[in-house]
């Protein structure tokens, strides 16, 4: 199997819903077709930004199939898959899979804190279920379980497992995975405010949360790094920051929902128990992104 070199900006979408919290297929299509439009490399459906945890399985794959039909072959669509059992994940690789994804990213456990050789296990088994590449999406910080450079390592014999989304929080990681697999995966950050230093450091692309509203400017942020324009990257990562640091909260989909919306690129509404912000949560959001909008790199912006 020849490993599909996956690199660029991959926003996490957003899931759209109409305001009786069902699935709105037209918003989320033109959603996906914004992004494409500025610039991104491929996608990620149903991650936890895309509340994969309030959708049923069907739902998630239907989800699946408008990305796809909104991509229409423009760019890899990736299904997330982050099933509580192992039984369920494969039965939803194997929906995903008649859909026609491209790929998957896979969470190791999720509610279980699974120890390494469980997690391994399960990243090898829906791996060789999937019979298609795979992103491994590895985030200690808020599923407590940490496939570590050795374990990587450990599962590098699996043609299947072509990627890597790190989110340790702890930008060290990217430099250890180097140097423990070489270049065996693509690496990708997962942490909106480290994208600087993990391209930096060589990551391959971007998990993007922020992206999802401004793609463009997430997407110059990759190229001018890629081509070593550091200061020009900088000056333009010192402008996203303040709305990065709202994607690593626990309050991200409302954050970032929000922030789509103050954009005029989609809508708040979400499924409980999440619900809009309010008070000074919400009013801190708007302060930060009204200063972004006043002050937005017009070399960079995003096309309506």
């Amino acid at each position: 199997m020849s490993n599909p070199r996956w690199q660029g900006i991959f926003p996490a979408i957003t899931t759209k819903f109409h305001p009786d919290e069902s699935i709105d297929a037209e918003g989320t299509a033109r959603h996906i077709d914004f992004q494409i439009r500025n610039g991104i490399h491929g996608l990620v459906t149903c991650g936890s930004l895309g509340e994969a945890s309030t959708l049923s399985l069907e739902e998630k794959l239907r989800v699946a199939q408008i990305a796809l039909e909104a991509a229409n072959g423009r760019i890899p669509v990736l299904a997330n898959v982050s099933e509580t059992s192992t039984r369920e994940a494969l039965r939803y690789i194997a929906g995903a899979n008649k859909l026609g994804v491209a790929g998957f990213m896979v969470m190791p456990s999720v509610i279980y804190v699974a120890d390494a050789r469980e997690a391994m296990l399960n990243v090898r088994t829906m791996a060789e279920a999937a019979q298609k590449p795979v992103m491994v999406y590895n985030n200690p910080v808020a599923y407590r379980v940490d496939l570590k450079p050795e374990h990587m390592a450990e599962l590098a014999d699996c043609p299947w497992i072509a990627a890597i989304k790190e989110s340790t929080d702890n930008v060290r990681r990217i430099t250890d995975l180097r140097n423990t697999v070489g270049d065996r995966y693509q690496l990708f950050c997962g942490v909106d405010d480290l994208a600087y230093e993990a391209l930096a450091l060589g990551c391959d692309g971007l998990l993007a949360g922020v992206g999802c509203a401004f793609p463009r400017e997430t997407v110059a942020l990759y190229d001018l790094m890629k081509a070593g324009r550091f200061a020009e990257a900088l000056k333009l990562y010192q402008w996203m920051t303040p709305m990065l640091h709202l994607d690593v909260s626990t309050k991200l989909v409302q954050n970032l929902k929000l922030i789509d919306a103050l954009v005029g690129v989609g809508t708040e509404h979400m499924r409980r128990p999440r619900l809009p912000l309010v008070g000074e949560e919400r009013a801190a959001v708007e302060r930060i992104v009204a200063k972004a909008l006043a002050t937005r790199p017009a070399e960079y912006r995003s096309v309506l």
